[in-house]
C-alpha cells in the first residue's frame, strides 16, 4: 500500500487503505475492513473485516470496530468507545444470530464519539453529532444533537467546531445555526 504507514508492531491485512492513513502498534485491520485516506488508527484498537472508516477518521487507542460499523468521513472515535453488532448476543449455536441478521450502525459525517462511549447497534448518528464521554447511546441521534448519560439524551446542540452551542445558537468560531422541525441547519458558514 503506497503512502500507508504501519508501525512495525501493527498489523494490516486489508489492502483497501487509503495513502496518508497511520496504523499504530499493537493495532489489527482485518482483511475485508476498509479505511479511507489521513486516518489515525490508535494503538491496541481493531477493525473487523465489513467495517467501513472514511477519510480524516481518528479512531483513538483501544477501540473495536466491528463488521456492519459504518463511519463517514471526520469522525472521531474516542478512547476505548465501545461499539456492538448484534443486540441479541449468544454463544450457544441453538441461539446465536447470523452476521446477515446483525444490525448496522451509522456514523454520520463529523461524528464525535467521546472516550468510553457505548453506541449499541442498529443507531444513526447523525452529521456533526457530539456522544459525551461514558454515555450509552440506544438510539438514533439527531444531526448536530449534543448528548450524554444512560441512556443518552440530548442535553444542547454541537457546532461543526465541537463547541457546545448556546442558547443563541451562535458558535464563537462563527458558524451560525437555526432550529428547523427539531433539527439544526446552518445559517451562516462562519470561519468552518
Amino acid at each position: 500500500m503506497v503512502g500507508v504507514f504501519v508501525h512495525p508492531q501493527g498489523l494490516c491485512e486489508s489492502d483497501d487503505v487509503g495513502e496518508g492513513t497511520r496504523v499504530w502498534a499493537f493495532a489489527h485491520v482485518m482483511k475485508g475492513a476498509h479505511i479511507g485516506s489521513q486516518c489515525n488508527v490508535g494503538e491496541g484498537s481493531f477493525i473487523e473485516s465489513g467495517a467501513i472508516i472514511g477519510d480524516h477518521c481518528t479512531v483513538k487507542n483501544g477501540v473495536s470496530v466491528w463488521d456492519r460499523v459504518t463511519a463517514e468521513d471526520y469522525c472521531f472515535l474516542g478512547p476505548n468507545c465501545v461499539f456492538t453488532n448484534d443486540r441479541i448476543p449468544r454463544s450457544h449455536p441453538d441461539y446465536a444470530t447470523r452476521p446477515e441478521d446483525w444490525l448496522p450502525t451509522l456514523l454520520c459525517e463529523g461524528t464525535t464519539i467521546g472516550a468510553n462511549a457505548t453506541i449499541v447497534c442498529g443507531v444513526t448518528l447523525g452529521s456533526w453529532c457530539f456522544v459525551a464521554a461514558g454515555a450509552v447511546v440506544t438510539r438514533d441521534v439527531r444531526a448536530h444533537a449534543m448528548v450524554a448519560g444512560n441512556p443518552a439524551r440530548r442535553i444542547g446542540w454541537a457546532c461543526r467546531c465541537g463547541r457546545r452551542l448556546s442558547e443563541s445558537l451562535v458558535c464563537v468560531c462563527g458558524l451560525t445555526f437555526e432550529a428547523h422541525q427539531g433539527a439544526l441547519r446552518a445559517t451562516s458558514l462562519g470561519r468552518a
